[in-house]
Formats: C-alpha cells, structure tokens, sequence
C-alpha cells in the first residue's frame, strides 16, 4: 500500500475519533459537577412515584415504561436491519469505482472499503448489545414492579436505572455510526458529519440554562 494513497484517511479518521472521544469527555466532566443529581432526582421521583399505591399514575406509569421499552426495541431494530443491509451489500463484492479517484475521496481499495464496513458493522452489534440488554432489563424491571416487598422495589429501581442507561448509550453508538458510514465517500465527509453529530450531541445535552445563566445537561 502506497502511504500517500491513505495520507487523508490517516489523518482524519483519527481526528474523527479523537474528537468524539474529547466531546464525551467533556459531557462526562460536567455531569460530575452537580446537574446529574438534579436529573436522578426526578427519575428517581417517578420511580417512587410507580411503588405507591395511586390508581391515577398507574396508566401514566405504565404508558412512561411502555416508550422506554419500544424506543429501545426501535433503536435495536434499525441496528440489526441497517448491519444485515451492510453485510448483504459486502457479500455483493461492493466496489466504489465510480467514485473520483481525487485524494479527497481517500483510498477506494477493496481492502479499505472492507475495513469501512466492518468498523460501521461492529458500531451497529455495538449498539444492537446495548438496547438488547436495555430491553431485558426494563422488562424484568417490569415484572418486579408487580411483587410487594422492599427487597424486589430496590432490584426494579436497579432495573430500571441499568435499562435507561444502556438504552442511552447504545442510541449514541447508533447516532456515532453515521458518520462511518458516510466514511464510505471520504475521509472529508466522515470528519464534517462527525462535527455536525457533536453539534447535535451538544444541542440535546446542554440544552437546558440552569442557574445564574450556567447551562445545565439535560439526559
């Protein structure tokens, strides 16, 4: 392989990579400084709210775990769907030969290309892991939310806190995904729809002003 061939996916692709690692970083950084709480605090109110004995939040409660449960299956949906698309589409010999052979475009080789697939493939398993265990969770948690006792409330509110937060983290996987797929046209467009994913992660994250005008994450 002929280095200049691959001088801009050398240098992108791990910008690409570098930077979405340096933006969870930095969500990551300021959830340890005080908005989590604020945001556990009123899942962890309507999940009191579920254990109580009121017939009017029954359904409320009922409808809340029911989105949870489909926007998960929903997400774990597409994963699978969209990898099961990629794998038919490399089995099919796919060639990019009518892309410009412009260095913009990166190297267009069969074993680059291969390496694309594979890396956007193992992002949609990835993902597909996550809200597949999200799944279980929230519906075991289910279950437990029907049996009296202490000891089965405090598993459900494990439950349920370990469901939403793999159905979190393998929704951002998915969203991550795009951009590798964009990759199959370029190093250029993988770094501009990573920055634009960023853009988006941050709008959703810090979209909420908190106190004294300082921006609070929103989960």
């Amino acid at each position: 392989m002929v280095l200049n061939m691959y001088s801009l996916d050398l240098i992108l692709v791990p910008s690409t990579v570098c930077l979405t690692a340096w933006y969870h970083v930095y969500r990551w950084k300021h959830l340890k400084k005080g908005c989590i709480p604020r945001t556990t605090g009123r899942k962890e109110a309507w999940i009191q709210s579920i254990f109580k004995e009121n017939k009017k939040k029954d359904m409320l409660g009922v409808q809340s775990l029911r989105n949870s449960l489909m926007s998960s299956i929903l997400s774990a949906t597409v994963s699978i769907l969209l990898n099961t698309a990629l794998a038919a589409l490399t089995n099919n010999a796919y060639r990019s030969n009518f892309l410009s052979k412009h260095r913009i475009f990166g190297s267009q080789g069969d074993k680059i290309i291969l390496v694309k697939f594979a890396v956007a493939s193992f992002l949609l398993l990835t993902s597909f892991f996550f809200n597949t265990i999200a799944i279980g969770s929230i519906i075991e948690a289910n279950f437990l939310i029907n049996v009296s006792g202490e000891t089965f409330n405090c598993a459900a509110k494990r439950l349920l806190k370990r469901g939403w937060f793999l159905a979190s983290v393998g929704n951002r996987v998915l969203f991550s995904t795009g951009p590798f797929l964009v990759w199959l046209f370029g190093p250029v467009p993988l770094i501009l729809s990573s920055a634009m994913l960023i853009g988006f992660f941050y709008s959703v994250d810090f979209n909420r002003v908190g106190p004294g005008g300082s921006k609070a994450i929103c989960m």
